[in-house]
């Protein structure tokens, strides 16, 4: 469900994520590499961190990206009605990330990502530690993989190998909608394969 206020919500998830597990604002700052002072700005919804800070963040605490914005003890169904999915606002990414997931137990990660003009998934590329398949349903936008800049449209599709670095921009002037799917096994989240 939509958040009135999703940053601050954003930093209640992080806050108690990384409290259940024993770390300090600064051990967690370590580990991700930000400074505490930003950690800290996200707990208290006063700092809107990008789609790869997110990403970094969740890695570091063992969670998927659409656990940072769900409530742990939220009933979940087999299906995911459109009124009902877990929305997240990256006010710094100029974009809103749905989590499409149903079952926590799944080696699945989908999201839905709507990149708004100017919105790009960080300042630089960065890597994730699961493989990713993604798949472009409306617009046209950027796709640094590997050094290598490509323009994907709606209809393509990519692969992304881990550990690959990526960063996702929109440098159009429509929206564009990503559906991101990512293989929790293979960043060995809860699975110790």
């Amino acid at each position: 469900m939509a958040e009135t206020n999703p940053d601050h919500h954003l930093g209640d998830m992080l806050r108690g994520h990384r409290e259940s597990i024993g770390l300090s604002v600064r051990t967690l700052a370590t580990m991700a590499g930000f400074s505490p002072s930003f950690i800290s700005q996200v707990e208290n919804g006063l700092a809107s961190p990008s789609i790869g800070s997110l990403e970094r963040i969740a890695a570091c605490l063992d969670v998927t990206l659409s656990e940072l914005f769900r409530h742990p003890d939220e009933a979940l169904s087999v299906v995911v009605r459109v009124k009902d999915r877990p929305r997240l606002a990256s006010g710094w990414s100029k974009a809103e990330i749905e989590s499409l997931a149903s079952d926590r137990a799944s080696r699945l990660e989908p999201m839905l990502i709507t990149l708004q003009p100017g919105g790009a998934s960080g300042k630089r590329p960065h890597s994730m530690k699961r493989e990713q398949f993604v798949f472009i349903i409306n617009g046209q936008v950027n796709l640094s993989l590997d050094g290598t800049d490509q323009v994907l449209a709606k209809g393509d599709a990519v692969t992304i190998r881990p550990d690959t670095p990526m960063l996702w921009s929109n440098r159009s002037s429509k929206t564009v909608q990503i559906l991101i799917v990512s293989d929790l096994a293979a960043a060995n989240v809860r699975y110790g394969i």
